[in-house]
């Protein structure tokens, strides 16, 4: 196998960053702009990508469209709600306040990328502009936008990811029930924790 492992070896193949056309370059700001903004709004789904002395971590981060909160064209604020528990991407940001963010929105193709730095925030009079039906996230991550631009379509045209027809039945896979049960030699896990899991969600969602 060739590994290459210059960039001089890497611009072989791929050319020159300085090189590459108008519209790879352009689209990049330092702040959110007024369309940028609109796609933020609108988005449900990111993925949020954090360092730390373990190494990296992507989590994934759902909410109602808009969760991630437009406070100035510098300032993204995302409540941390319910999840694991395990605040992996947490205990990176308090260690190491580099952080990025993909944004993805249901039925279109273009996605959103920001990279910047973000610090965890508890004031109560914050968390508390975050309820929802009467829960309040424990932290806010609060996040100074270094850099933000759209990314072309073709990764989603690629995997027809809207597409319903490709969905994948659900019963072809493993739950995570099963999962737990073989990772823990069945201490943990099994049909129990499938059934309980609807409900158990509905009561813990935010």
């Amino acid at each position: 196998m060739s590994v290459i492992g210059t960039i001089e070896q890497l611009e072989q193949i791929y050319g020159r960053f300085d090189d590459i056309g108008e519209a790879s370059t352009a689209k990049v700001a330092d702040c959110v702009t007024a369309q940028y903004r609109r796609l933020i709004e609108v988005s449900p789904f990111a993925a949020l990508a954090t360092t730390g002395p373990e190494g990296l971590d992507c989590s994934p981060r759902g909410d109602l469209p808009g969760f991630v909160r437009i406070h100035d064209e510098k300032t993204l604020m995302m409540p941390d709600r319910r999840g694991n528990n395990r605040v992996d991407s947490l205990r990176n940001i308090v260690r190491d306040p580099r952080i990025a963010l993909l944004f993805l929105i249901p039925g279109s193709g273009t996605t959103l990328r920001i990279n910047g730095e973000a610090h965890l925030s508890a004031d109560p009079a914050l968390l508390e502009s975050f309820a929802v039906t009467e829960k309040a996230p424990r932290t806010v991550i609060v996040m100074t936008v270094g850099e933000i631009y759209f990314q072309c379509a073709r990764a989603i045209v690629r995997s027809d990811l809207w597409n319903p027809d490709k969905r994948v039945d659900p019963k072809t896979l493993p739950t995570p029930g099963e999962i737990l049960a073989e990772m823990s030699e069945r201490r943990v896990g099994g049909p129990e924790y499938d059934r309980q899991w609807p409900e158990r969600a509905r009561q813990t969602m935010w």
